[in-house]
């Protein structure tokens, strides 16, 4: 799944997608590129879980389109998974592009892997075939207008043709409710303070259009039969490795640095804290620090 770099959390998943918008103009992909591929390798085992049971609907895709890609660790993972297709990773970044390229002559699949660079939806009209397979991993909710981008999505379908939309889930959890310093409840208080920002960053987009997030409504809306649904756990338990603390630590940096004119100074203080790597209660530290993070993906047939 591709995650969310530009919420100053994710948008409570603290994911880290790499799909360039227009919209936020201030960040140099190229000294993201690393961040992001960490994140997405760590979150490698939910995307597998996905892939198989996207097989299970879809098992021989010709063309698997990641629209939104970001440096590509998930548009090879697609090509690992399906080896008899061919991948395209789209996205508007094309120092992430380049990324993804070289990944895929790493792992030996760029005989099957193409990019395109553009702004979503538009870039999808570069393919040059219909996708049989088309993921979107929270890249549709950086689109103002999603009902328009999901109708130029369902285009890009072949007939029969499956529309995977991640979109949703539940915040993840990375510490439990109290944890002897500052005050309990510090996620949740996170939380609430990110869909703020969220609904925020939605208003401003270009074309905003305010629309409640029923997925399957939205996908028949667009000429598509949603098919099934389901969610996937990222499931990294106590004590955390360094990877999953580099996670964690990303996700509080990204809140301190995004949310921090609307944290209690308490809570900010907390955060500072917890992001110290001098403080026996750090991040780096703690023994109670885990990663918990649901993903949930809506599946839809474009009819023949």
């Amino acid at each position: 799944m591709a995650h969310d770099h530009h919420a100053p959390a994710g948008h409570g998943h603290g994911h880290a997608h790499g799909h360039g918008h227009g919209h936020q103009t201030d960040i140099d992909w190229a000294e993201m590129g690393p961040v992001l591929e960490s994140q997405a390798e760590l979150l490698a085992p939910a995307y597998r879980e996905a892939m198989g049971w996207l097989a299970e609907e879809t098992p021989e895709p010709g063309l698997i389109v990641d629209a939104g890609s970001g440096p590509g660790v998930v548009a090879c993972l697609f090509a690992e998974e399906f080896p008899g297709a061919r991948v395209t990773a789209v996205d508007g970044s094309g120092p992430l592009l380049e990324r993804a390229r070289a990944r895929a002559a790493r792992l030996g699949v760029d005989g099957r892997f193409s990019t395109v660079t553009g702004e979503l939806p538009e870039a999808l009209h570069e393919l040059e075939f219909p996708a049989d397979l088309l993921w979107a991993s929270r890249s549709l909710h950086h689109l103002g207008d999603q009902r328009a981008a999901l109708a130029a999505f369902a285009e890009r379908l072949a007939p029969g043709g499956t529309l995977a939309l991640l979109e949703g889930g539940l915040p993840a959890r990375y510490l439990p409710r109290d944890i002897g310093i500052g005050r309990p409840g510090l996620q949740s208080r996170l939380n609430a303070a990110e869909e703020e920002w969220f609904s925020r960053m939605r208003a401003e987009l270009p074309g905003a259009v305010a629309e409640p997030e029923d997925w399957p409504a939205l996908l028949t809306a667009a000429g598509l039969k949603p098919t099934r649904t389901r969610t996937f756990l990222l499931d990294l338990p106590a004590p955390a490795d360094e990877a999953a603390r580099d996670y964690a630590a990303a996700y509080f940096t990204r809140l301190r640095d995004g949310l921090g004119d609307v944290l209690d100074a308490d809570d900010r203080a907390t955060v500072d804290r917890l992001l110290d790597r001098a403080d026996p209660e750090s991040l780096y530290r703690r023994a109670d620090l885990f990663v918990l993070d649901a993903y949930t993906v809506y599946t839809a047939v474009r009819p023949r």
